[in-house]
């Protein structure tokens, strides 16, 4: 029985009926209100709608419409990133983006996944960071619980699954540090 207890704590619970009604809810608004919208005239719309949701963003961020967001009430943008399009976030647990980020085309940043301990294989979640001056490239993919330091750059279509130290340039599958990031003005 303890050890029941304790794995109970381990986990996360699922999404609550109340959050469920909220993201079918959130899902028909963005149809309705975002993802058909050209780019270059609806940032302040975007944010708009967002913030109904509860996202807190930055007024000089920019989120494309056809990003993904999962639950935009666990997101945080700071001041001038942005979130490119068809970028894929599945937020269960809290995104935090810092001031200067890109997330480009079709990335996929994931807060969640499965328990694959247990024959219920239960969603599990951790929060993401991306601190300031951070870039995610084209299509790579961030897991849970990962942060990524100050000024860290992830390589195209490159997998990372542990933190990502500042001012580093990683790539690869799983992605491995390349070489050290130095701003030439």
């Amino acid at each position: 029985m303890s050890g029941q207890v304790s794995y109970m704590k381990e986990f996360p619970a699922p999404m609550t009926k109340k959050e469920r009604i909220k993201r079918m809810v959130w899902c028909f608004v963005r149809t309705i209100a975002v993802i058909w919208l050209p780019p270059v005239f609806c940032f302040g719309w975007v944010r708009i709608v967002y913030r109904i949701f509860g996202a807190r963003l930055d007024s000089s961020c920019k989120i494309y419409p056809s990003a993904d967001v999962f639950m935009p009430w666990n997101l945080e943008v700071g001041a001038w990133s942005t979130i490119g399009g068809h970028v894929h976030i599945l937020n269960a647990a809290s995104l935090t983006i810092g001031k200067d980020c890109n997330i480009s085309e079709r990335a996929y940043i994931c807060c969640a996944s499965h328990n694959i301990y247990s024959n219920q294989h239960e969603q599990v979640h951790k929060p993401v960071k991306l601190c300031d001056r951070s870039w995610v490239a084209a299509e790579a993919f961030v897991g849970m619980g990962v942060t990524i330091g100050e000024g860290a750059v992830v390589g195209a279509r490159a997998a990372v699954f542990k933190d990502v130290e500042s001012w580093t340039v990683v790539g690869g599958n799983p992605a491995k540090v390349i070489k050290k990031r130095e701003i030439k003005s």
